[in-house]
């Protein structure tokens, strides 16, 4: 398989003609016809590439990006659409999209176009397999730790967690930036659930007594590793 890809395409006969086409090139394709019905894909699924269209049932196609890139900020995302306006195609690539690509759309152009985003970032993605911290290595796409041949289970949300603080190890991650951009909205109850979730993590890294979360009262919190202990 070249790479596991998500369409969202509401339109039925093109979504279905556009996967169908694409499993044939030796894409592994999973199409859904929503941004909700996509999000949970992105949460669930290890993907490689998005397809977006932009004219969508809810959120429209901009907005799912911008959630989509929230959540997993390495996943490269194409719009494939219908408004070919200089604004809207602008307005794609403000939201980072790798391509913006209208429709008709010429599916050996679209196969091309696919292909060369997947090896521009392959050497990305493989980075992002694994990341050392401290005696552990974290897989984010397989949400688990590694403590040599111990591995441990994380959860979405300690998983969305570690990937946040190990992407700033030592630095200060303001308590509203990590309610905003993992829960939606700073209120009490958001923080209660993420007090869990950050204590539930603090347990599964005492794997390596080196890692350790602190929370710096009414800030934040600080992931600290000590590489030699």
């Amino acid at each position: 398989m070249k790479g596991k890809l998500l369409l969202v395409e509401d339109d039925q006969s093109l979504g279905f003609m556009l996967s169908e086409y694409l499993e044939l090139k030796g894409f592994n394709v999973i199409w859904e016809k929503s941004s909700e019905d996509a999000l949970n894909i992105v949460e669930k699924e290890t993907l490689d590439l998005c397809i977006l269209d932009v004219s969508l049932p809810g959120d429209d196609g901009f907005a799912l990006a911008g959630t989509i890139k929230k959540r997993r900020p390495g996943l490269p995302f194409v719009f494939l659409t219908a408004r070919s306006m200089k604004p809207d195609v602008l307005k794609g690539f403000k939201h980072g999209a790798d391509d913006y690509i209208t429709k008709p759309v010429d599916e050996e152009e679209l196969v091309a176009r696919l292909e060369a985003i997947l090896r521009r970032t392959e050497g990305k993605r493989q980075v992002q397999q694994e990341v050392k911290l401290g005696a552990l290595v974290f897989h984010p796409e397989k949400q688990e730790l590694l403590a040599g041949q111990e591995r441990i289970s994380l959860t979405r949300k300690e998983t969305q967690l570690l990937n946040m603080f190990g992407a700033q190890p030592g630095e200060l991650i303001p308590t509203d930036q990590i309610l905003r951009e993992l829960w939606g909205r700073n209120d009490f109850f958001n923080r209660r659930s993420m007090d869990v979730f950050i204590s539930r993590l603090r347990k599964k890294l005492q794997a390596d007594p080196g890692l350790v979360i602190d929370n710096v009262h009414g800030k934040g919190f600080i992931l600290r590793v000590t590489e030699d202990n």
